[in-house]
């Protein structure tokens, strides 16, 4: 237990947790790996537990605990050898509901946030499009004004949860000509007409459900604005930070559970007459990439102290999430190879993880645009500040 961030009601909440998802989740993951759909009663096991809830607001059924509960519960989620559930789970509550928390009103809150802290409904958040990819303020997705509605049409793509959600966090172009300037956010019903929603198949996160969806003049009411119109483009950078900070938690844990493994698998397995734990070059190799998994874990962890003490940490974030996938792909890589020939069979979690690892520095923002982002406040002294108040 490292005492400097985690209390010992964080680490009994942490025994808690892992005995719930050896009991309730385990047992279905193989499943839920080969036909890519995770079952609807889990979720509303996790809302009932009050896992879904963990920093929300009691007015609406959450826990109001630190942030520090939610890097427990994506760390124990990284160890359960599917990336593609965790990413289901932390997707609908850490970004979908993220955006309804913050910019929905009181009635989206009543409607949409309440029962997705319950596990009666999933969101999805909609951002990235087809032509788009990181380009967020090049989004072609409008929302034009028609009446007491809104019209959207356009796409958007590797949308978590895009296709079983019950509702989506739509970024759209209320107004063209003013770029960026132009973005609103929407809450979608995916109930509503003209919505279609196509899976798509993936390397990695096999068990987690990705969409491409179209809108084809789809109304909503002009109540399902969220926030101010325009503002949609400082909402989206104002919870970033968050993002990667998750992304960057989530690579730490993956790499920590495959050298975990690892080592236990080579304190078993012999050649040449010893144990291959005794080998000087896996040794070292090792070493290495604990050493790496251990820096990175105590910089995301100091980051995301400072978010919950209010800081707005976009360079801290920014750089917890580039260095860590990036270590962790490296750790994964390394503990593939520990494994000889086994690391390569399916029966065995390393291949499941090398596959699901690589869409870390490919996610949240690819690691190219992440340095792009670095290099303008490190090199050209660009000083971002938070976005909305």
């Amino acid at each position: 237990m490292n005492s400097a961030y985690f209390s010992e009601e964080h680490e009994l909440f942490r025994a808690s947790f892992k005995d719930f998802l050896q009991k309730e989740v385990v047992p279905h993951i193989d499943k839920w790996e080969k036909t890519g759909t995770i079952e609807r009663f889990i979720w509303k096991k996790f809302g009932d537990m009050g896992f879904l809830g963990l920093t929300y607001p009691e007015t609406y059924g959450g826990l109001n605990l630190d942030l520090f509960y939610t890097v427990v519960f994506l760390e124990e989620l990284q160890k359960i050898h599917s990336s593609g559930f965790a990413a289901a789970m932390w997707a609908h509550t850490y970004l979908a509901m993220t955006h309804l928390n913050a910019e929905g009103s009181e009635q989206i809150k009543r409607d949409y946030l309440a029962p997705s802290i319950s596990g009666d409904k999933i969101g999805a958040l909609c951002i990235t499009e087809p032509f788009g990819g990181s380009d967020v303020a090049g989004m072609k997705t409008t929302a034009v004004k028609k009446g007491n509605s809104y019209i959207i049409n356009g796409s958007k793509t590797f949308i978590t949860n895009g296709v079983y959600a019950d509702y989506y966090v739509v970024a759209a172009k209320t107004n063209v000509e003013l770029g960026n300037k132009g973005i609103s956010i929407f809450l979608v019903d995916t109930k509503c007409s003209g919505i279609s929603a196509t899976k798509l198949d993936k390397l990695g996160w096999r068990a987690s459900d990705t969409a491409e969806i179209a809108f084809d003049n789809v109304e909503i009411p002009l109540e399902n604005l969220m926030g101010e119109e325009g503002k949609g483009f400082p909402y989206i950078m104002q919870h970033f930070a968050l993002e990667r900070l998750i992304m960057a938690v989530n690579a730490h844990a993956r790499a920590e559970y495959a050298l975990e493994y690892t080592i236990d698998y080579m304190s078993k397995r012999e050649a040449f007459g010893k144990t291959i734990d005794k080998f000087q070059a896996l040794r070292h190799t090792l070493v290495n990439h604990a050493t790496d998994v251990e820096h990175c874990k105590i910089f995301n962890y100091a980051a995301v102290s400072r978010l919950i003490k209010g800081e707005y940490v976009v360079k801290e974030a920014t750089m917890a999430k580039l260095k860590s996938t990036k270590v962790a792909d490296e750790t994964i890589y390394s503990c593939l190879q520990m494994l000889g020939g086994y690391g390569y069979m399916e029966d065995y979690p390393l291949a499941r993880l090398f596959r699901d690892s690589r869409l870390g520095p490919i996610g949240g923002g690819t690691s190219e645009i992440l340095r792009e982002i670095l290099s303008k406040m490190i090199i050209d002294n660009k000083n971002y500040q938070p976005a909305v108040k």
